[in-house]
């Protein structure tokens, strides 16, 4: 796909995504009001995690029993793991079959707030372990994270292929291909919104347990605005997969076909 187009179809007539892609970045007049809103929200919630002062978490942190350093250790491993995959998720699986400009500005946004998310991880870890690369070394090690972060990678991995084979030429099976492709691009948006509602919450609530208890204040923090960013994305998640039925037949085919499987998605998480 080139980079610059030179469309004939005006953006307002578009879909979301597998149509015609993006020639002019334009927001005069856009198709999905509520997506340009989510991106201006965004971009209000900007922060960095070195204006959060993690100093006395140090203190915190030492006087933590074993099983506490334990839980607060492998609950920010999750996190870790969970963030290194959204943050390049969206581009690489969403982004290059974007077709409105607003829905291809969301994508970036989206995914630079989750490598903002990233970097705070190791601001905290730097904060608290004296040697951080021992906690990131042996992330992979642990088979309960590994796994919660392929399960989400392989939806993603799935229409970054369904997208290759789509792209392919095959004049008998193109029209299987793309219906295979809008299938595992609904998939997709499904686990991500599954991994923006459920999955980063329930590492949140371990987080702010500590606070409660006086305890990782600095981290709880972060967390929050971490949290409040989330928020945002699980939104647009939301409007994409309602918006992708109204506007395409196949998309409410695929999810009436599918609901097993798409049940069972949610219930894994």
């Amino acid at each position: 796909m080139p980079i610059l187009q030179k469309n004939k179809k005006s953006h307002l007539e578009k879909n979301m995504f597998l149509d015609e892609g993006v020639d002019i970045a334009r927001y005069d007049q856009v198709k999905y009001p509520q997506i340009e809103k989510i991106t201006d929200k965004q971009l209000g919630f900007f922060w960095r995690p070195e204006e959060v002062d993690v100093s006395k978490d140090k203190k915190d942190f030492g006087e933590l029993t074993e099983h506490e350093k334990h839980i607060f250790t492998s609950n920010l491993k999750r996190q870790i793991l969970l963030d290194s995959v959204q943050g390049r998720a969206p581009n690489l699986a969403f982004l290059p079959i974007a077709s409105l400009p607003e829905i291809e500005n969301w994508i970036e946004t989206w995914s630079f707030f989750e490598t903002i998310h990233s970097r705070s991880y190791t601001h905290i870890i730097r904060n608290i372990y004296p040697n951080p690369s021992e906690v990131f070394d042996t992330m992979l090690d642990i088979k309960e994270i590994l796994d919660c972060g392929s399960d989400i990678a392989r939806y993603y991995d799935d229409n970054i292929i369904a997208r290759y084979y789509d792209d392919l030429i095959i004049d008998n099976n193109s029209a299987t291909n793309r219906l295979q492709h809008k299938r595992s691009l609904y998939m997709a948006m499904l686990s991500a919104n599954a991994l923006e509602g459920i999955r980063f919450y329930v590492s949140f609530a371990c987080s702010w347990a500590f606070a409660e208890l006086k305890k990782m204040e600095g981290n709880a923090k972060i967390i929050k605005f971490i949290a409040r960013d989330e928020n945002t994305h699980l939104a647009s998640t939301t409007v994409m997969l309602r918006n992708m039925i109204k506007e395409d037949k196949d998309f409410a085919k695929i999810a009436k076909q599918n609901e097993d499987q798409i049940i069972k998605l949610f219930v894994d998480v």
